[in-house]
């Protein structure tokens, strides 16, 4: 789509609306940016939607990066587009991380599935054998 755009124009007029280039040196510079960083989120957005995993979670860190990036793009008053993101969305990604350390910690100390499947099979005899 970005190579439709004109490379030597800052602003540029289609049925849609006029596009300007804002911080952007050229329409199509905008454009490839912004398309970029919009394909990441939605790519991480399906993946964390369409993921069972118990870490899933863990997606949403790139997810919150993405979407830090997108809003630097769509903004036109940054000038620093992509360097500050880390820091800016740090509130939100420890929590993230912090959720998942914490559900990886409960899931290793809890007992292995066979140690609990022969636990069960042995109170299953047990209940149908005649010693009491």
């Amino acid at each position: 789509m970005y190579k439709f755009a004109p490379a030597d124009q800052t602003h540029w007029d289609t049925f849609f609306g006029t596009i300007e280039s804002g911080s952007f040196s050229n329409v199509q510079s905008l454009l490839h940016a912004l398309f970029t960083k919009i394909t990441f989120v939605l790519i991480t957005g399906i993946w964390f939607l369409t993921s069972k995993n118990w870490w899933r979670f863990a997606i949403l860190v790139p997810f919150t990066m993405f979407l830090f990036q997108l809003s630097g793009v769509i903004s036109y008053k940054v000038k620093y587009m992509d360097e500050y993101d880390f820091w800016d969305s740090l509130p939100f990604i420890l929590p993230i991380v912090f959720l998942v350390v914490y559900i990886s910690y409960r899931l290793s100390v809890r007992k292995p599935k066979s140690t609990l499947d022969e636990e069960a099979k042995e109170e299953v005899r047990n209940m149908f054998s005649d010693e009491l």
